[in-house]
């Protein structure tokens, strides 16, 4: 059987950048929202001939949905270097051109550039540099992650914690409408998650990193060795869709 000391050296060493989850494949598991987010990109983007993904990450998801039809303009924004290397990598052989971009910063496109704008799981979103990015009749599609994801893991690990109504999906709805945009489909649930070793949480903790703000393993030791001795863990995502147009 492998020891906690080992399960942890393992997590603290795997390699964290982009946004490909692979790793995970017989250490955890995450039911998908049942509105497939990447299949509707997909299906959007065979007929958008502009078409703008905001934070890509390492550009996996964009990648995978260009599969299916290339848009005439095929642009995304990263903020973290890292990350942005990975997608140029990713997206500049499909004619994909990646800035860097700051998640907090205005974007630096014309007025009405794009037909589609799509973000998987932004960090923020001004949606009125959405609105005017957008060609009137474009749309913004978007799956985020709202307020309580995996509060089961985050809470065993700092406690009870305030809520976030910031990720409350009718706080989107009441942003994007401020902003101008008509939001003409709102989805929101909970998919099950399930982690089966220590090392599983470490990489998750120190991938998505806001889930336990300024998690290291040494500070975490003790709640990850109560945590290794109670596996399974299961806890909940929380993902909701939102879709408006200009």
């Amino acid at each position: 059987m492998t020891t906690f000391e080992d399960l942890v050296a393992e997590g603290s060493s795997v390699p964290v950048d982009g946004w490909d989850f692979g790793w995970f494949a017989g250490r955890a598991t995450e039911q998908r929202p049942s509105w497939g987010y990447a299949g509707l990109i997909s299906d959007r983007m065979t007929t958008a001939g502009r078409v703008l993904d905001l934070q890509t990450g390492g550009g996996e998801v964009l990648a995978g949905a260009a599969a299916a039809g290339r848009p005439a303009t095929l642009v995304a924004t990263e903020g973290w270097p890292p990350n942005a290397a990975l997608a140029r990598a990713a997206l500049e052989p499909l004619g994909a051109t990646v800035v860097e971009v700051a998640e907090d910063a205005a974007l630096p496109f014309p007025d009405a550039s794009f037909d589609l704008v799509v973000s998987r799981h932004p960090v923020t979103t001004d949606y009125a540099e959405v609105a005017r990015v957008l060609a009137p009749g474009g749309t913004y599609l978007s799956q985020h992650v709202g307020a309580g994801s995996v509060r089961e893991l985050y809470e065993f690990m700092m406690g009870p914690q305030p809520h976030r109504p910031a990720r409350e999906p009718s706080h989107h709805r009441a942003l994007a409408t401020a902003a101008g945009l008509t939001v003409v489909d709102l989805r929101d649930e909970s998919p099950r998650m399930e982690f089966f070793d220590v090392a599983a949480v470490i990489v998750f903790l120190r991938k998505v990193i806001w889930t336990v703000p300024g998690f290291t393993v040494e500070r975490y030791l003790p709640r990850l060795r109560e945590l290794h001795d109670r596996m399974p863990f299961v806890a909940h995502s929380r993902r909701f869709l939102i879709e408006a147009h200009s």
